[in-house]
């Protein structure tokens, strides 16, 4: 398996209208998760992903196994609770930049995964394990999961790719979130931030600077996001911004750092260079800015390679 993932998904409720969400009458249901938006991405571009988690055993959960596994993600590990929900969430589109997530994820199904409903078999055929910082904050079992999870990685040599995600609101208090996300950090073969994250892990400083606490922590491979700037990479003494892709218009920013994850991902797996894997990452997490949804935006490889050679044409006929 190219890249294994683990974290909750949840149905998403996107109104049809745009302003404040208590004006909303109809509404549109998708599916958003940031592991499985990675997987699904890389499924797009020819690899195997492959996404574990537990559902609730109701309509949520019957329709977005269907859609995941219909984009040609590996579902086989999923499961469904008996008891807990499938969870839920809301955006909220107020005006132009600016988009608001609301979340209904307490006492999901996902949040009650532990160390013991994961299997060493799910993970061990995996060349990267892809985590975020969004599932050991979901509860003390889903912690407890998802550090056994480092451990098969490690023990059967796969490399650990962590995006922080910085999701506040699911932590207990800011002094735990920044406790717990630099401790999975530095398990980390390769990291994923964003200069907000990076902010709050270790206060202001330059892009530059903010790598170098990261290599700090251990870690051989910085990939930060910088927006609309691009990206920075760090790795073996090789320091280099790589050039962001302009856009016309942000329709929906949710997303964008998942599609950039499957990106530099993708590349590696292809054998590229991590300048050319970083310039892949760009290009994906603007593309998706562009296309209402988490998953919906995500390119196949034509469609990729277009955007970033210049080809696209605005009519296809």
């Amino acid at each position: 398996m190219d890249v294994v993932t683990i974290g909750e998904t949840m149905a998403l409720f996107t109104p049809n209208e745009e302003g404040m969400l208590r004006h909303a009458h109809s509404f549109s249901l998708k599916f958003g998760g940031a592991e499985s938006n990675v997987a699904i991405g890389l499924s797009r571009l020819g690899h195997r992903s492959r996404w574990l988690s537990r559902v609730g055993d109701d309509e949520f959960g019957d329709a977005m196994l269907s859609f995941i596994r219909g984009e040609g993600v590996d579902v086989s590990y999923v499961t469904r609770d008996q008891e807990a929900p499938t969870g839920v969430f809301f955006k909220e589109f107020r005006r132009l930049k600016d988009t608001r997530v609301y979340y209904y994820r307490k006492d999901s199904a996902a949040s009650r995964m532990d160390a013991d409903w994961l299997s060493e078999e799910s993970i061990s055929d995996a060349e990267y394990l892809h985590l975020t910082g969004i599932t050991p904050g979901l509860s003390p079992s889903c912690r407890e999961m998802f550090e056994k999870a480092i451990r098969i990685a490690k023990g059967n040599g796969a490399k650990i790719v962590f995006d922080p995600n910085l999701r506040l609101k699911i932590w207990r208090d800011e002094a735990e979130a920044r406790q717990f996300l630099k401790k999975y950090a530095s398990e980390s073969d390769i990291v994923l931030p964003g200069i907000s994250e990076a902010e709050f892990l270790f206060g202001t400083c330059s892009p530059e600077e903010y790598v170098e606490r990261f290599h700090d922590l251990g870690i051989e491979t910085v990939i930060m996001k910088l927006g609309k700037e691009g990206s920075l990479i760090s790795s073996s003494g090789l320091v280099k911004k790589i050039p962001g892709f302009t856009v016309e218009r942000v329709i929906d920013p949710v997303g964008a750092g998942d599609a950039f994850a499957a990106g530099v991902l993708s590349g590696l797996l292809d054998g590229k260079t991590l300048e050319e894997a970083a310039l892949q990452g760009n290009a994906m997490g603007a593309m998706v800015t562009m296309v209402n949804g988490d998953a919906e935006g995500l390119p196949n490889r034509s469609d990729l390679e277009s955007f970033m050679d210049g080809s696209q044409e605005d009519v296809t006929r």
